[in-house]
């Protein structure tokens, strides 16, 4: 596995200094980035909601926050916005240009390592919990659901390591590494 990948020890903190400042400098860019690429464009009040619902109602931006993120993107190029009028009311939808694209990638891809380190964190501070004596015991009731919640992020990493298998072995029939 590459250092990435590398699992920690369990004095460490820090497994990638770089990548843990990426994880939370820029997790409104790429969320906004995110559900305009989903949703194909969206305008600020969708952007909003979509917002709102994947943190459960815990966190929304104000619009002042959100339209002074959508101003930046822009100025980045990475959206584009265009205007709309429904009667006399001016509405603008933002897309993701070729730049905003390639940006989300990049942060997809740093979003799966997150993933492991996240995976990897919860499971040492559970040990600790539980070696300290503060363990928490799963109702019975949300067991049923944490086994489907398991389940579809393994089906999930299953798919992506048979993809990435299928890759590796077409390169290796054509004979590149890279």
């Amino acid at each position: 596995m590459g250092e990435l990948y590398k699992p920690f020890a369990e004095d460490d903190i820090m497994p990638n200094d770089n990548l843990i400042r990426n994880l939370f400098t820029v997790p409104l860019k790429n969320l906004i980035l995110l559900i305009i690429g989903l949703k194909g464009e969206a305008h600020g009040y969708e952007i909003l909601k979509e917002i709102e619902k994947i943190t459960f109602g815990n966190w929304k931006p104000s619009h002042g926050n959100l339209y002074t993120m959508l101003n930046k993107l822009a100025e980045e190029g990475l959206i584009e916005p265009r205007e709309e009028y429904r009667g006399k009311r001016r509405i603008v939808k933002y897309a993701l240009t070729e730049k905003g694209w390639l940006h989300l990638q990049e942060a997809n891809e740093i979003a799966l390592k997150s993933l492991y380190l996240a995976v990897q964190y919860h499971e040492r501070l559970r040990e600790k919990l539980r070696r300290m004596g503060y363990a928490k015991e799963i109702p019975a009731e949300a067991i049923e659901d944490y086994i489907k919640l398991l389940d579809g992020i393994i089906d999930i990493l299953e798919e992506k390591k048979r993809e990435l298998e299928e890759i590796k072995r077409e390169k290796e029939l054509r004979g590149t590494g890279s």
